[in-house]
């Protein structure tokens, strides 16, 4: 298989090198030439926009910021679309807005290509490890045909359902992660409270029923939560919002989630 990858950032580059050394004809394309240049080393050809790179791939990756960024570089002037064999496949490992898949995945039907959603977590030394965690929407045999380069970079990779349930199942995480900050921060400021040592406490319950991801980055932090609104609170805020529309627009119930998500976007913002 011919596999073309786009968004060489802190998280794709990792991911493109294990598709690279796991020996698939690959083909890059970057809006910085920089973002290449630690692919100098490898068999990896160069593309000058994400058509050209499309006309040489049977499944394209996608691992840029934003809705935009992926609606540019997929049905952009010289996108993906303006250069994808008919039978082709395009991966978004984006965290996008469900409807900007289903868009895009009309758009590629109309061109004889499919589209499916395939955002992942785990970051960086997950991605250079070979461990993230893909969660795939799409039709169960598309699924199989990416599966094998999934797995390159992936592990678990689990097919989570229909087009859009990838990306749903991203968002719950992110929720989920985002509520169990304050509910965290505030376990460890319960125990300043009374006298016992926040370092001591969060070791204590990294080993025990209490222990999360989101523990283990307050207690990295020093019990704040200042360091992560610097780096996470606006992509936070993004996600957290963009699931209360989606459960509104589906008249579900949030629950306590939501709520507790709120608190700390409250304490975020007070941190700022």
């Amino acid at each position: 298989m011919r596999v073309g990858f786009i968004g060489l950032g802190s998280q794709g580059a990792p991911m493109a090198r294990r598709i690279v050394d796991a020996g698939f004809e690959t083909t890059l394309w970057a809006r910085r030439p920089a973002s290449l240049a630690p692919f100098d080393d490898t068999p990896a050809k160069r593309a000058v926009s994400p058509a050209e790179l499309a006309a040489a791939s049977d499944l394209v990756c996608v691992c840029v910021v934003d809705d935009a960024d992926v609606e540019e570089v997929v049905a952009g002037d010289r996108g993906v679309l303006a250069g994808l064999r008919l039978g082709g496949v395009i991966a978004v490992h984006s965290t996008v807005h469900p409807d900007t898949c289903h868009r895009l995945a009309d758009r590629a039907r109309a061109h004889g290509v499919t589209l499916i959603d395939a955002p992942v977590s785990g970051g960086a030394p997950a991605a250079a490890e070979g461990r993230l965690l893909v969660m795939v929407g799409g039709e169960s045999g598309t699924v199989r045909f990416c599966r094998k380069v999934f797995e390159t970079y992936g592990d678990p990779v689990v097919h989570m359902g229909p087009l859009g349930s990838g990306q749903l199942t991203k968002l719950l995480n992110n929720v989920l992660f985002t509520a169990n900050l304050a509910t965290a921060a505030g376990t460890l400021a319960l125990g300043r409270e009374l006298d016992v040592d926040p370092a001591a406490l969060a070791e204590v319950m990294a080993h025990g029923s209490g222990s999360s991801f989101a523990l283990g980055r307050i207690a990295a932090a020093g019990g704040r939560l200042d360091r992560i609104a610097a780096q996470a609170g606006p992509l936070l805020r993004k996600d957290v919002r963009l699931v209360a529309d989606l459960a509104g627009a589906a008249k579900a119930s949030t629950g306590i989630v939501l709520d507790a998500a709120d608190t700390t976007l409250a304490l975020i913002e007070h941190e700022r």
